[in-house]
């Protein structure tokens, strides 16, 4: 089993939206992908609500029953799509892969 982490900051505007609104958007369009990249066992994203410093604004956790098929989902049209939107309203970017 992969596991599959990402942590984004966001700007505080960006695509004629604030921080909360891409935020929302970007939940929206990552569940969406469930739906359509089969090869997804689980995918969970959270928006934070917690004040601090440290603190990243939106997270994505999912999971992949191999490497190749993590490598499926990172190549796949739909989720290129959803990159191009969250490269223009993000700030900073973290992952984490891990096999358990």
């Amino acid at each position: 089993m992969i596991k599959h982490i990402v942590m984004w900051r966001l700007k505080d505007e960006a695509e004629g939206r604030t921080k909360d609104e891409n935020a929302k958007a970007m939940k929206s369009i990552l569940e969406d992908l469930k739906g359509k990249i089969d090869v997804i066992q689980h995918l969970e994203v959270g928006i934070n609500f917690a004040k601090s410093d440290a603190a990243f604004d939106v997270a994505l956790y999912s999971e992949f029953k191999s490497k190749e098929d993590l490598e499926k989902y990172i190549n796949h049209p739909e989720h290129k799509k959803v990159v191009e939107f969250i490269n223009k309203v993000r700030e900073e970017r973290y992952v984490v892969d891990y096999e358990i």
